[in-house]
């Protein structure tokens, strides 16, 4: 059931992939496999604007390596629809060189890193990125991560040492293929960074992390533990769609429909001007 205006809420999608097929003129990285075909922009326009989303943040796949071309190319088509948080090779020296204008690319918000990725996990315990924090502070790039509960106290560091870097833990840095109990588990090291007000978090993807079926009773609670550490202003939500277990718009009322203590006004912060603002994307005019 709609209540007020729910109906009306601008909402921003804080995480999409979309991305292209193995070839060897566009290649995947070595090792890796995509779980579902290829998601295009032109595909998730359509499931947008089926599910009422206005707009999203592309985020190009592991898979894809270092480029972000894919989702700058759908940003440039699509200005009011689409923006990226991309990446550089964080081993490569001229990637610092990349940091003051990072933001000047048409459509680019920040950067996004999966330190879940042994890859990455290492380079981040051998402090092979302090470079990043210290770049991205200085230049007011926003970075987007994804760790687990496990890792939450390494951000909390560097959220501590930098504290005009604006951090997002994805997912809210929820285990890798754990369910419910076993997935929420270490909650309390994630709301722990909350004390941290460059620290903000994704109710993305939450579908994922339960048995339960829609409206995911089991996850409410969790989500209210999060609410109350957090608040509206510093909780995102997304989808993931690529690989929700349910329709892009159950994702959606989930939130907007199921959970009655949440008022307008903090659906209208949680489902994008919470996202937006901390990115420094501005909803077209007229929008809001």
């Amino acid at each position: 059931m709609a209540i007020d205006n729910r109906e009306k809420i601008f909402i921003t999608d804080s995480q999409v992939h979309i991305w292209c097929a193995d070839t060897p003129e566009r290649p995947w990285r070595a090792g890796e496999r995509s779980h579902r075909q290829p998601l295009g922009a032109d595909e998730l326009l359509r499931e947008m604007d089926a599910a009422g989303v206005h707009r999203a943040v592309l985020v190009p796949p592991f898979l894809d390596g270092d480029r972000n071309d894919l989702v700058l190319e759908a940003a440039r088509l699509h200005p009011d629809r689409f923006a990226a948080m991309g990446r550089v090779d964080l081993d490569a020296p001229a990637s610092r060189e990349l940091i003051p204008t990072w933001r000047q690319q048409p459509g680019m918000l920040g950067f996004r890193y999966p330190f879940h990725r042994p890859l990455l996990t290492s380079a981040l315990t051998e402090e092979r990125v302090d470079w990043l924090w210290e770049g991205a502070e200085k230049a007011g790039v926003p970075i987007m991560i994804h760790a687990p509960h496990a890792m939450v106290h390494l951000f909390d560091r560097v959220a501590e040492r930098y504290p005009g870097l604006r951090l997002v833990m994805d997912h809210l840095a929820l285990p890798m293929r754990k369910q419910d109990e076993e997935a929420f588990r270490d909650l309390d090291k994630l709301l722990a960074i909350a004390k941290r007000p460059n620290v903000a978090v994704k109710t993305s993807a939450l579908p994922c992390y339960t048995s339960d079926p829609y409206p995911y009773r089991r996850l409410h609670p969790y989500i209210r533990r999060v609410y109350d550490a957090f608040g509206p202003q510093r909780m995102f939500w997304g989808s993931d769609m690529s690989r929700l277990p349910c329709t892009y718009r159950q994702a959606i009322t989930m939130f907007t429909e199921e959970m009655p203590w949440l008022s307008t006004d903090d659906l209208d912060w949680i489902m994008g001007r919470g996202l937006s603002e901390w990115l420094g994307w501005k909803p077209p005019l007229g929008t809001v």
